[in-house]
C-alpha cells in the first residue's frame, strides 16, 4: 500500500512538471519503475497508460484556459501516432538501451538551443480578455517541420515514454509561446499515449504491466493536470523557455551519465546545467545593468572642446 502510495505521489508530481512544461512525465516516472527492476517495454506500457488518464485530464484543463491551438494538435496527433506505433515496434525488438544514449545526446544539444534563446528578453505576451473565448487559437509561428517532429516524437514515445522532450522544445524554438505550445502537445499527447498503450498491450499481454500500479499514477495524474494547467497562465513565458531547457538538460544528461557509469562525475554535469541555467535566467538583466551603466558613464563623461 504504501508503495502505491509513492507511485501515485510520483505520478501527481510527474504530471505537475508536465502540465507546466509541456513535458516531464515520462522520463520522471519512468525513472521510479526502471529503478524497480522493471522491464523497459512493461514500464512504457505503464507510463502510457498512465499518460491517457492525465492526457486527458490535462487536455480539458487547458482547452478550459484557452492553451490549445486546435489545427496544431491535429498536426501533432496524426504522425505521433503513426510514430508511436513505430517506437513500439522497435522497442519489443531491439533493447531501448541501445537507442537512449543517441536521444539523450541530441536533447542535450537542443536544451543547450533552448538555453540560448531564453536568454534573451522575449517580446511581452498578448493574453486573450478574461473569460473571453479564444477564436483563432495560437498566433502563427513556423510551422516547417511540425510533422518530422512530431513523428520523432511519437517514436521516442513509443520507446521510452517521452513525447514532451522532444516536441516541446522545437515547438518553442520555432517562437510558438510556450502556453500554447504546452498545452497542444499535452492535448495530443492523449492520441500518441494512447496508440503506444494500445500496441504495447497487443504485444506484451495482460502480464506486461502491474494494474495496481498504473492505476495509482493514473490517480496521481488526474489529481495534478488541472493545478498545472492553471498554473501556467501565470508563468513568464521567459522563465517557462528556462525550465523546460534545464529541465531537459538535466534529465539527458543523468540518462548519458547512467549510459557511460561516470558515477560521481555527473554531479559536475549538473552543476554545469545549474550554472547555465541561472545565468541564462539572469543574463537580460545583467545586460541590461550594463547598458544603464555605460549610459551613466557617457553622461557623466565631459564634453570634448573645440
Amino acid at each position: 500500500m504504501d508503495n502505491l502510495l509513492l507511485v501515485a505521489l510520483a505520478g501527481f508530481l510527474a504530471a505537475m512538471v508536465d502540465g507546466a512544461l509541456g513535458m516531464g512525465f515520462g522520463p520522471t516516472s519512468s525513472t521510479l519503475l526502471l529503478s524497480a527492476g522493471i522491464p523497459p517495454a512493461a514500464v512504457s506500457t505503464t507510463v502510457n497508460l498512465a499518460k491517457v488518464a492525465s492526457g486527458l485530464a490535462a487536455g480539458v484543463s487547458h482547452w478550459r484556459f484557452r492553451n490549445i491551438d486546435h489545427r496544431l494538435v491535429l498536426q501533432l496527433a496524426i504522425p505521433g501516432a503513426i510514430g508511436a506505433v513505430i517506437g513500439v515496434t522497435v522497442l519489443t525488438h531491439v533493447p531501448a538501451d541501445t537507442i537512449r544514449p543517441l536521444l539523450a545526446a541530441l536533447l542535450v544539444l537542443v536544451g543547450l538551443r533552448m538555453l540560448l534563446r531564453f536568454s534573451k528578453a522575449l517580446p511581452a505576451r498578448v493574453d486573450v480578455a478574461e473569460g473571453a473565448a479564444s477564436t483563432e487559437g495560437a498566433p502563427r509561428f513556423d510551422e516547417r517541420g511540425v510533422k518530422v517532429v512530431a513523428t520523432a516524437g511519437g517514436v521516442t514515445n513509443g520507446l521510452v515514454g517521452a513525447w514532451g522532450p522532444v516536441v516541446t522544445p522545437f515547438l518553442m524554438h520555432k517562437g510558438l509561446e510556450p502556453r500554447f505550445a504546452i498545452g497542444s502537445v499535452n492535448t495530443a499527447e492523449v492520441a500518441v499515449a494512447t496508440v503506444a498503450a494500445g500496441s504495447l498491450v497487443a504485444s506484451l499481454g495482460r502480464n506486461g504491466f502491474d494494474v495496481g500500479v498504473v492505476v495509482a499514477m493514473m490517480v496521481g495524474g488526474v489529481l495534478a493536470a488541472p493545478l498545472a494547467a492553471w498554473v501556467i497562465r501565470f508563468v513568464p513565458a521567459r522563465g517557462m523557455g528556462v525550465a523546460v531547457a534545464a529541465l531537459l538538460l538535466l534529465t539527458n544528461v543523468r540518462d548519458l551519465a547512467s549510459w557511460g557509469d561516470l558515477g560521481s562525475i555527473a554531479w559536475a554535469g549538473y552543476g554545469i546545467v545549474v550554472v547555465l541555467a541561472l545565468g541564462a535566467a539572469l543574463a537580460p538583466r545583467l545586460r541590461e545593468r550594463r547598458l544603464s551603466a555605460r549610459w551613466r558613464g557617457a553622461a557623466a563623461a565631459p564634453a570634448s572642446l573645440d
